[in-house]
C-alpha cells in the first residue's frame, strides 16, 4: 500500500497524507450507499405500504447524512474540536452569503419540530393548495388539487412557512365546512325548499357528527377549538334575484367535490317534483302599476 502511496505521490504530487484522506473518504461513502441499499432492500421487501416506504427513506438519508458528516470531519479535521472551530467559521461565512437557503433549513427544522403540516395532509399557503407529497431540507412538494388534482407537483421553500398563512385541512376537526347556496325565487315555498335542503344535507353528512365531536375533544387538548353545533344546516338570507338558502354542513378535505355533486343530484331530483319551487336567476322585470293591481301613478 505504501509503494502505491509512493507512486501516485510521484504521478500526481499528492501527499501520502492526502491520498489517505481521499482512500478513507472514498471508503467512507462507499459504505454508507452499501447501507443504504441493503436497508431500504429489507424495508421494501417487508412492506409495500407507500408510506412507510417514504418515511423509512428519508429517515435513512438524514441518518446516514449526519454519520458521513461526522466521519468525514474526523478524517479531513483531525478531531471534533478542530471541526467545531470549523463548521463556526463556515455557518458564519454561509449565514451571510446564502440567506435564503439557510432560511429553508431552518423552514425545514421548523416543520419537522412543530408539524404545521406532515405528509399526506392537504394544506393552502398562499395561492396554492394541494396533498403533501415529499419534504425536504430546501423545500416541499405539493400534488396541486382544484377540487381534484391537477395532475401538477409544486415545489415550494421551506422558507415560505416563516412569511405566508398556512392552512392545514387535515389538523383540528380532520374535516372542513361546506357550504352550498341554493337560491329560490321570491314566490317560491321557500320554507318548504328550506326542509328539503336540510333533509338532504343531514342525509348525506349527520353521520360524521359523532366523528367529528370526537376529533374536537382530542384536538382541545392542543388548539382552543370550541363548536356548538356539528350538525348540518340552512341558513336564510335575500339576494336580488330571490331567497338565499346557504347549506353549511361537515366533509372531509379530499370528498368535498364528491359530496356537494350527491347533494345537487339529490336537490335537483326533489325541486323537480315541486310545482311550487323555483329556482332564481338574474332576471330583468318591467312593473306596471296597472298589472300589479296598484293605483296608476297620476
Amino acid at each position: 500500500m505504501n509503494h502505491l502511496y509512493e507512486i501516485i505521490q510521484k504521478s500526481l504530487g499528492l501527499s501520502i497524507a492526502l491520498q489517505a484522506k481521499i482512500f478513507y473518504t472514498l471508503l467512507t461513502l462507499a459504505a454508507l450507499i452499501l447501507v443504504r441499499l441493503i436497508v431500504i432492500k429489507i424495508i421494501w421487501s417487508k412492506t409495500d405500504d407507500v408510506r412507510m416506504r417514504y418515511i423509512w427513506r428519508k429517515s435513512l438519508i438524514y441518518f446516514l447524512s449526519i454519520i458521513g458528516i461526522l466521519v468525514l470531519s474526523n478524517i479531513w479535521f483531525h478531531g471534533l474540536r478542530n471541526v467545531g472551530t470549523f463548521l463556526g467559521l463556515l455557518s458564519a461565512g454561509i449565514a451571510i452569503a446564502l440567506k435564503d437557503p439557510v432560511v429553508n433549513v431552518a423552514g425545514w427544522l421548523f416543520i419537522m419540530a412543530r408539524r404545521p403540516f406532515s405528509i399526506g395532509d392537504r394544506i393552502q399557503i398562499g395561492e396554492h393548495i394541494g396533498d403533501v407529497i415529499d419534504l425536504r431540507v430546501f423545500q416541499f412538494s405539493l400534488m396541486e388539487v382544484s377540487e381534484q388534482s391537477t395532475g401538477r407537483v409544486i415545489h415550494i421553500p421551506n422558507g415560505m412557512v416563516f412569511t405566508t398563512p398556512v392552512a392545514n385541512f387535515n389538523q383540528g376537526l380532520g374535516y372542513i365546512w361546506n357550504e352550498i347556496p341554493v337560491l329560490v325565487t321570491f314566490e317560491s315555498n321557500w320554507r318548504r325548499a328550506k326542509n328539503i335542503l336540510l333533509n338532504i344535507a343531514s342525509m348525506h353528512a349527520s353521520h360524521l357528527t359523532g366523528s367529528a365531536e370526537a376529533k374536537i375533544k382530542a384536538a382541545s387538548n392542543k388548539f382552543m377549538i370550541s363548536y356548538t353545533k356539528l350538525t348540518p344546516i340552512v341558513y336564510t338570507s335575500v339576494q336580488d334575484s330571490g331567497v338565499l338558502l346557504t347549506i353549511r354542513y361537515l366533509c372531509s378535505p379530499l370528498e368535498r367535490r364528491a359530496t356537494s355533486e350527491a347533494i345537487w343530484e339529490d336537490i335537483l331530483d326533489e325541486f323537480a317534483r315541486c310545482t311550487d319551487i323555483d329556482f332564481a336567476y338574474p332576471t330583468t322585470r318591467f312593473y306596471d302599476n296597472r298589472k300589479e293591481g296598484k293605483k296608476p301613478i297620476a
